[in-house]
């Protein structure tokens, strides 16, 4: 699992350790790209002043902005490493396209009009540039991301897109505390026929394990010990009815191994899904694992200046790690091994990787053990 690769804010040195792996697939989890201005020194690679041409010191608008960033991002020899090791399978969040747009609403005040001719070009781009089947040609600003795969008997991968379909986000999209707009039962993440296709899936599944590899944080994170408490309302925090059916559907379809794969918030996550986050005694029905950044938002830290607050908050959370780097996932027929991976810095280059937690989840018993 990976996510979150902002070029000009350090080396893809994750994924040189990555193109090394043992792996069956690699899921992208969104924020392959950043449409933000990249300068002619590239940021903190802090390449010889010039080396960059000044096309690339704009923000991604047009068809040509987007695939121009597209071919700056691939042109990294560990991210190339990468893709040359491994099959990816892909789906987008947010900076793909524009930085927390929500459905056919853009981040700041242009006429919709407008957006979607630039949602209509970071789609066309994402799919020349992606690995895509001819079926997911985007007719305008439209494209069919989500789909399912399967692993034998074994796997089922509902790979969801959570941008494309939500409503707009509740009283703006950063830490808010909940009220009538959030908790609007009509409200959507993944759009109607998106979350019906999901649910039926499930019906109709036969694996161990139902997987579902998603964009942002599907978990209760609350941000203080003492209520009220704010949450972030881009993430399904900020459409909880949208997760109450998710979890009902799961339980109706008879769901017993649910993982949930994200990216989106440049830390590392270890969660157990609560059928009712509101109860700490909650009978566990999922585990949630969330990796953190290739690069997105420089170094980072082992334990973030939150860390005491997050995990106490959130009794349900069994791991947290603000370093960047990936998670490996390892599904067997009796259990499911996660290792969360890091490496000390990215702003410059070789960092070594270091396993900075392992935790096993056995089939029938949802939830994080460590390993």
């Amino acid at each position: 699992m990976v996510s979150c690769q902002r070029y000009d804010q350090g080396y893809y040195t994750a994924y040189r350790h990555l193109a090394d792996e043992d792996l069956d697939v690699v899921f992208h989890l969104g924020d392959y790209l950043y449409e933000y201005a990249v300068n002619n020194v590239a940021g903190t690679r802090a390449y010889p002043a010039g080396t960059l041409p000044d096309l690339f010191n704009r923000e991604t608008v047009t068809l040509e902005d987007y695939r121009l960033r597209y071919a700056l991002y691939k042109s990294d020899p560990d991210l190339l490493a990468a893709h040359a090791a491994h099959p990816f399978v892909v789906t987008w969040d947010d900076h793909e396209t524009e930085n927390n747009y929500s459905g056919d609403i853009p981040e700041n005040s242009v006429p919709p009009e407008e957006f979607l001719l630039r949602r209509a070009a970071a789609y066309r781009a994402y799919w020349e540039n992606m690995p895509l089947r001819r079926p997911q040609l985007p007719d305008g600003p439209d494209l069919k991301l989500h789909r399912r795969l399967h692993w034998g008997r074994l796997a089922q991968f509902d790979v969801l897109d959570t941008r494309q379909y939500r409503s707009d986000q509740a009283y703006g999209d950063g830490w808010q505390y909940p009220g009538p707009e959030s908790e609007d039962p009509s409200r959507t993440l993944t759009g109607d026929a998106q979350e019906r296709w999901l649910i039926n899936g499930w019906h109709r599944s036969d694996a161990v394990w139902n997987v579902v590899p998603q964009q942002v944080t599907f978990s209760q994170r609350y941000d203080t010990t003492t209520p009220p408490s704010k949450v972030s309302m881009d993430s399904w925090d900020g459409y909880p009815a949208s997760r109450e059916r998710v979890l009902a559907g799961a339980q109706a379809a008879g769901v017993d191994n649910l993982m949930i794969l994200t990216g989106d918030v440049h830390v590392h996550y270890g969660f157990d899904v609560k059928r009712d986050f509101s109860d700490p005694g909650s009978r566990t029905v999922g585990t949630e694992i969330v990796t953190s950044s290739i690069t997105s938002g420089g170094n980072g830290s082992a334990k973030p200046a939150n860390w005491n607050t997050l995990t106490a908050a959130n009794p349900h959370m069994r791991f947290y790690n603000g370093l960047r780097g990936y998670a490996t996932v390892s599904l067997g027929r009796e259990l499911a091994r996660t290792d969360f991976k890091t490496v000390s810095h990215v702003t410059t280059q070789g960092a070594p990787l270091t396993t900075a937690a392992s935790f096993v989840t056995e089939a029938g018993e949802p939830g994080l053990k460590p390993a």
